[in-house]
């Protein structure tokens, strides 16, 4: 039997993290673009640093890994590319954004680049618009490839709440669905990581495919989220369900979908019985309730869940009603 995963902390009571200003280290060996840089850098509000050549910004990044790198092609001692491609070949440097400072305008030049690992490029003369911009995007880059869960490429909590954030800032009707599977940890331990990961896989897929366009996050372990349109998202859930339950059932033995349970020996060596995995959906929408901040959103959705769970089988519980997934009854909740 496969050891159980660690528990996940959801994005409910996630503590923020501290803001700071984003570190961009200038690599370019004229003084005068550096000054240039720094100034139109600082006045967008990022902490700058500077290095005069290639080795100097080899020296600075492993002094204290920077979130952007500009890098100029040629410098003195060593190019630009053969820094880029340093960079990328270290594990502590492979995932810092790095953009090319370039006076070339041959494709040949900027494949050389690409092919080396860097993001973008900056063609001088460069206007200060663009070069903020191209920042921008490599941060918001960088910060989506931190967060994305590794097992499903899906946003996590850092792009989750500022996702949340968004929406209520906007003040524009949308819904919340909260999903969690019911016994996945009894799967999971039955039938081992693999098949286990194959299931999150699943709802995963289905959650994109469905969702048509709309925001999907990966909040940990068996936990998802989605944010739609408050029209939509009763039957977006029931679509939902439906092909869970039916998709997952394949993921079981024969013999233990025809039983409709497994069994699984406990810490005492006790055999439980489970039932088949099934999923909870919490289903919160922002015209029901004046939500001012994700944390308030996020306690009703897990109020909401907790109450799914004591349901079994498939189930959305919302504000305004319930559906049962096995007999399609719609039931007030209070």
């Amino acid at each position: 039997m496969a050891a159980s995963r660690a528990p996940v902390t959801p994005f409910r009571g996630a503590t923020p993290e501290p803001v700071s200003k984003p570190r961009i280290l200038i690599a370019e060996d004229s003084s005068n673009l550096r000054d240039i840089l720094r100034l139109q850098l600082s006045m967008a509000g990022y902490d700058v640093t500077e290095a005069p050549d290639g080795q100097a910004a080899l020296d600075a990044v492993r002094a204290s890994v920077p979130d952007v790198v500009l890098l100029d092609v040629m410098m003195p001692h060593i190019d630009g590319y053969e820094v880029c491609r340093r960079l990328r070949q270290a594990f502590a440097t492979r995932h810092i954004p790095i953009i090319m400072l370039t006076a070339k305008t041959e494709v040949e030049d900027r494949l050389e680049g690409l092919q080396g690992g860097a993001n973008d490029f900056i063609t001088k003369p460069w206007e200060a618009r663009e070069l903020l911009a191209r920042v921008r995007n490599a941060l918001d880059w960088s910060r989506q490839q931190r967060s994305a869960s590794p097992l499903t490429g899906l946003p996590g909590n850092i792009v989750i709440e500022e996702e949340l954030k968004r929406c209520i800032e906007r003040q524009l009707p949308f819904a919340l669905l909260q999903l969690d599977i019911d016994s996945f940890k009894a799967f999971n331990d039955h039938y081992g990581y693999a098949r286990g990961d194959q299931a999150i896989q699943t709802l995963a897929r289905i959650l994109v495919d469905r969702a048509e366009g709309d925001f999907v996050g990966h909040i940990g372990g068996d936990d998802f989220i989605v944010i739609t349109r408050t029209e939509r998202a009763q039957a977006l859930a029931e679509t939902i369900i439906a092909e869970f339950d039916r998709e997952t059932a394949l993921l079981y033995d024969e013999g233990d979908r025809t039983r409709g349970f497994i069994e699984v020996a406990n810490r005492r060596h006790v055999t439980e019985r489970f039932p088949m995995m099934s999923l909870t959906i919490a289903l919160v929408s922002s015209d029901r309730y004046a939500v001012t901040h994700q944390a308030e959103l996020a306690d009703i959705a897990h109020e909401l869940k907790a109450q799914g769970k004591s349901i079994p089988g498939s189930v959305v519980v919302g504000e305004r009603r319930r559906v049962d997934a096995d007999d399609d009854r719609a039931q007030d909740v209070a």
